[in-house]
């Protein structure tokens, strides 16, 4: 069984092909100034063109790295209504940190759930713009311990391994316990609308190439369009921001 949950969580996680990525479940058993988009609309055809009023630092990862306050809240607004993430920044001080980063110049806008799996979690954050993908693939952080489990409603940065973390989170819709020893460091919480999060679609399943969902390699050339062409009843966040 140690050998199969290995090989899981290493499929997906070569950077350039794929993102990291948490294993599927056992078979069976710091403040950035910088203009925000308001909201940035959905990505045109051509998928490498950002929005007018995009923040330019959603290209410059190394700008994005403003110390996260102790606790913050950030509201996503979704196709299928809003839920709000509680951070506390003692939990996981990094992973916070990238976190508050991303929301702040806008990257999880316009972001497609593309790994939404029933009974284990929902993933999102490869940018809809590839140009930002590309920027992002190599944006590593260090790890942070763990220091709290993957429960239902945690957050938790997707990893291939150590200290390989960039912008991919994921929310548990279960108890995912058996994350916390692969070194899955929750770094927030769903306190408001984890009924959202459950009713985000979750028809297409594990993605390729184990399933029929979203290729991630894909998405990180192809961007929103792909999704849009291939997976037309895939949700996304609209707009994320920080909220009192």
């Amino acid at each position: 069984m140690a050998r199969w949950v290995l090989a899981a969580c290493l499929a997906l996680a070569a950077c350039g092909t794929t993102e990291p990525t948490p294993p599927p479940p056992s078979p069976p058993p710091s403040k950035v100034e910088a203009p925000r988009p308001t909201p940035a609309p959905a990505p045109a055809s051509d998928p490498w063109t950002l929005p007018e009023g995009a923040s330019a630092w959603l290209l410059e990862p190394a700008k994005a790295t403003e110390p996260a306050p102790p606790v913050f809240k950030a509201k996503f607004e979704t196709t299928k209504g809003d839920f709000v993430v509680q951070v506390k920044s003692e939990g996981a001080p990094k992973g916070a940190a990238r976190f508050y980063n991303l929301v702040q110049i806008g990257f999880y806008d316009q972001a497609g759930f593309f790994r939404a799996v029933d009974g284990f979690m929902v993933q999102f954050g490869i940018s809809g713009y590839p140009a930002v993908s590309a920027k992002w693939r190599d944006a590593v952080i260090q790890d942070d311990p763990v220091k709290g489990s993957n429960k239902r409603g945690t957050v938790t940065f997707a990893t291939s391994g150590a200290n390989s973390r960039t912008t991919q989170i994921f929310i548990n819709l279960v108890d995912n316990a058996n994350l916390d020893a692969l070194g899955f460091a929750p770094f927030g919480e769903v306190v408001e609308g984890m009924d959202v999060v459950d009713k985000l679609y979750k028809g297409y399943g594990e993605g390729a190439p184990r399933g029929r969902g979203p290729h991630q390699g894909r998405l990180q050339t192809g961007g929103n369009s792909y999704l849009k062409a291939e997976f037309p009843e895939l949700d996304y966040v609209n707009r994320v921001s920080i909220v009192p």
